[in-house]
């Protein structure tokens, strides 16, 4: 994660003026918070692949060396935001047409002193020295590169089953508590980290794509399915002797999205994958990871109705009772319900939302998924028993839910829970129209946590706890800590505990994330996140007496961050 500083009050106003006088932000829009920035102004895997050079004649002149410069500094910093093709996306354009009009000497002080809509202070910080802000105010002012596109035969090129299903075990040849085990991500290492839940031993590290960003378990808990940023695919077989790949497959240049068909018929024959780049999802053999079906989602934004050309596959989740998958589009905000059931003759339903849709989780039934449409601070809610959108409920500042968190509130009845980036709240959603209607599709409680910078939050059917992660905060006390809410007396102050004082490590950033139960609801596993190069560690804590259960150190440990219990996962209990 890399070091944002906090933007001076004069840099603020420097830049506010010049926004101001350039138009580049307009009166609704809103300080964004530093949370906010951390998380958006991410990397991207695009930076390293080679894109032509189309030079403008009226844009400051570029080396091809400067040129190449500038695409891997935009992409490992500025592509989050305002898209592959610079036409924006949670951050503004920066195409020539906008870009040539400012000027180089306007670009570079937006650059070096970020702006109150969102940009951050990249030369106040330190991040960038002012040779490489001159490089990238005239970068921007160039045509964008485009990357390649990666279609099937690309895909195929990649693909390789490393171990033949008919080769493959009969019947699950460890013994192992599959349920109980743990898949961790390494994220800096490119691998992720098999653990077993009662010894709290690594079963084996895995090679993986970079920075894998979700693991999914097939119907049948056999099958683990990982996807790295670099939109690489890892089928592991946790039947064999020791768990490893079997197949893999790269499905684009940049991706986050992997799932399973889970309905009983097709138990463990298909798998499907979303991409950042190219803005398309791939449906896939379950066993082989062999590539069947690609679609694309280049389209029209469900609010202005304008072509928008990189609409990037967010997440995906399958139903467990239907041949379907729901598939999220970020920057169109359309939800698209997928049947599998004839791949040759796609069905697909399409529901308009809110722009930018994210992660999401379904309710305790299983009937009514949840999704953010973060930038637009809207939770969708899908009724896919009707396959229809059923509300779009007005939340806090940049929703984050992960897969949300299910539980009764006293009150209330059932809901369904959200953090966010940018600020301290917690949504709580009624999600039972029949037995609670006054409370259903709306938010009947918002909790004050530690502060902005939440990524996930979490319970579990047998728990009374809600645990909320802040590693995204800027203030390292709160970063390097969680906190819990009682269930059962939500008026009561939620506590702090400090993780990363537990865990006894040395230097780091020391960042608590991503709360995750064991299959029995009494464990709660948090990972405890520092540089590569630095000690990381995951903490156990009972769920029941919110004490230190056990630290797990190991030095293949390395920037552990997302962790998922095979059962869970693969019941979708949360």
């Amino acid at each position: 994660m890399r070091r944002i500083a906090r933007i001076s009050p004069v840099a603020w106003m420097v830049a506010a003026a010049l926004a101001a006088a350039t138009g580049t932000v307009s009166a609704q829009d809103k300080k964004v918070t530093e949370p906010e920035i951390r998380y958006q102004a991410g990397s991207s895997p695009l930076g390293k692949e080679e894109m032509h050079q189309n030079i403008n004649p009226k844009a400051p002149p570029m080396t091809k060396a400067e040129f190449d410069q500038g695409r891997q500094i935009y992409f490992q910093r500025c592509a989050g935001c305002h898209g592959v093709l610079r036409k924006g996306a949670t951050g503004k354009p920066l195409t020539p047409d906008v870009t040539l009009a400012r000027g180089s000497e306007i670009l570079k002080t937006f650059i070096k002193y970020g702006s109150p809509a969102g940009m951050p202070n990249w030369g106040t910080s330190g991040e960038m020295t002012d040779a490489e802000i001159d490089l990238m105010a005239r970068y921007i002012q160039q045509e964008p590169p485009t990357p390649p596109e990666f279609g099937m035969a690309d895909m195929k090129k990649t693909w390789n089953v490393i171990v033949p299903p008919e080769k493959r075990p009969k019947k699950k040849m460890n013994k192992l508590d599959l349920d109980n085990l743990f898949s961790v991500t390494l994220r800096d290492t490119g691998e992720i980290a098999l653990i077993d839940g009662a010894s709290k031993k690594i079963v084996n590290i895995v090679k993986t794509g970079y920075a894998v960003h979700i693991s999914r378990v097939s119907a049948s808990g056999r099958y683990l399915y990982v996807i790295g940023r670099d939109a690489k695919i890892n089928l592991i077989d946790l039947w064999m002797e020791q768990p490893d790949n079997v197949a893999e497959i790269r499905v684009g240049l940049e991706a986050r999205s992997v799932e399973t068909s889970k309905d009983k018929k097709y138990a463990d024959k298909l798998a499907i994958a979303g991409s950042y780049w190219p803005p398309q999802y791939v449906i896939m053999k379950g066993d082989t990871l062999e590539p069947l079906k690609i679609q694309a989602t280049r389209g029209m934004t469900v609010d202005t109705q304008e072509f928008h050309p990189e609409p990037r596959v967010a997440s995906i989740v399958a139903l467990h009772d239907k041949p379907q998958f729901i598939v999220n589009v970020k920057e169109t905000g359309k939800i698209m319900l997928v049947d599998y059931r004839d791949l040759k003759n796609l069905k697909t339903t399409e529901i308009g939302a809110a722009r930018f849709l994210h992660d999401g989780g379904w309710d305790a039934s299983k009937r009514y998924f949840l999704v953010a449409a973060n930038e637009s601070n809207k939770i969708a809610v899908v009724d896919t028993k009707e396959d229809k959108l059923a509300a779009l409920v007005d939340v806090g500042r940049i929703p984050h839910p992960g897969r949300g968190a299910n539980f009764k509130d006293p009150k209330f009845g059932p809901v369904w829970a959200t953090g966010h980036l940018g600020d301290e709240t917690i949504a709580l959603i009624g999600t039972d129209p029949k037995g609670h209607p006054k409370s259903a599709r709306k938010v009947v409680r918002s909790l004050k946590a530690q502060g902005g910078g939440n990524l996930f939050i979490k319970t579990h059917p047998k728990s009374a706890n809600l645990w909320v992660d802040t590693p995204l905060n800027p203030d390292a006390k709160i970063a390097q800590s969680i906190a819990v809410f009682d269930i059962k007396n939500l008026d009561k102050p939620f506590e702090v505990l400090p993780i990363a004082e537990w865990a006894q490590l040395g230097e780091g950033a020391k960042r608590i994330t991503q709360p995750e139960y064991n299959k029995a609801g009494d464990e709660v596993w948090f990972s405890v996140w520092s540089a590569k190069n630095q000690q990381s560690a995951i903490v156990v804590v009972d769920d029941k007496t919110r004490k230190l259960k056990a630290v797990i150190k190991d030095p293949k440990l390395i920037t552990p961050t997302g962790k998922f219990n095979v059962y869970n996962t693969q019941h979708d209990v949360y």
